[in-house]
């Protein structure tokens, strides 16, 4: 009669296989989603400086195509116009799976208006043929944040001045938005923040990028991509929520943005119980910065106003 350990053994045997090749499976699918999720869709720009030129007939002859590194030694890009000597700048953060063109007309208008400064870089893995291939979901691009804002302290106008002054705004939709949070608690300059669409985490961001890659709101692919992430990002992969990173800012104006339609509606206006200094509110927005491009002008103009307003009375 056979032993245990020889019949447990030839269970094994059996047995082994199937839990190898289901090993197998699961981290093919998990590396897949991984590789997915973190190179976001990409498209020819909506509009250049150039082409809303041609379109429009409105000269854009001061937005350049600029560059400068990351902190990491990566390279960024993104389109700047210059405003009046030593005024506040302003920097424009698109969403996940957008690019820098979803937000030039309201680069434009702000500009115009207030005479500030305003640079709107494509994230990491965004745009067309991106320097950086990929994004980190926030481990990485509150970092890059301030290496734009080093990049514009580094800029003279043409009279030899410091073409920014001290004080920066920033604005954010989505992942943009939880960089902007991410940046304002690095670095001090940072005294006004509009925050459009803010996840409550991280994690929701994977979790809504990994429903839009396979389709279905499936709560095993998203922990296959959740731990995914913590492998690809080496530990990286941020932990600290929305709320935290709001309750650490100090002396810094706050506008928050909700649209009706908004996934993260919610956790935009539930910010403002995070926050020290009670914050402006904009809520019921019928179009968020998500869908600006597809919105009408009456709508876009709807929404930029409040934006702009609030920067140029923040940053005075």
């Amino acid at each position: 009669m056979p032993s245990r350990k020889s019949v447990a053994r030839k269970v094994l045997r059996a047995f082994f296989p199937i839990v190898l090749i289901l090993g197998l499976a699961v981290v093919t699918v998990g590396a897949w989603l991984v590789y997915g999720i973190t190179r976001p869709p990409r498209a020819a720009y909506l509009v250049t400086p150039k082409t809303f030129e041609k379109d429009t007939g409105i000269p854009l002859s001061k937005a350049t195509d600029v560059k400068w590194k990351n902190h990491d030694g990566t390279e960024a890009r993104g389109w700047v116009i210059t405003g009046a000597d030593e005024a506040p700048a302003v920097i424009l953060l698109h969403g996940y799976g957008a690019d820098r063109s979803w937000l030039l007309n309201l680069a434009v208008k702000l500009n115009e208006t207030t005479n500030f400064t305003v640079l709107w870089p494509d994230l990491r893995g965004h745009g067309e043929n991106p320097p950086v291939n990929w994004t980190s979901f926030g481990a990485l691009e509150g970092d890059d944040v301030t290496a734009a804002i080093d990049y514009l302290r580094s800029l003279k106008s043409p009279a030899g001045k410091p073409q920014v002054g001290h004080l920066v705004g920033v604005y954010g939709i989505g992942l943009g938005s939880y960089a902007a949070l991410d940046a304002a608690n690095r670095y001090t300059d940072i005294r006004a923040l509009a925050l459009d669409s803010t996840p409550a985490a991280p994690d929701d961001l994977v979790r809504a990028a990994t429903t839009a890659r396979t389709g279905l709101s499936n709560s095993v692919f998203q922990r296959l991509a959740r731990v995914g992430m913590q492998v690809y990002d080496f530990g990286r992969f941020p932990t600290k929520t929305s709320c935290e990173l709001a309750q650490a800012l100090r002396d810094i104006h706050v506008l928050l943005l909700a649209g009706v339609q908004d996934q993260w509606q919610q956790s935009t206006l539930d910010l403002a119980r995070c926050l020290k200094t009670p914050p402006e509110i904009r809520r019921g927005l019928t179009i968020t910065g998500a869908n600006l491009p597809s919105s009408t002008g009456e709508q876009e103009e709807a929404y930029d106003r409040p934006v702009i307003e609030f920067f140029s009375k923040s940053l005075r």
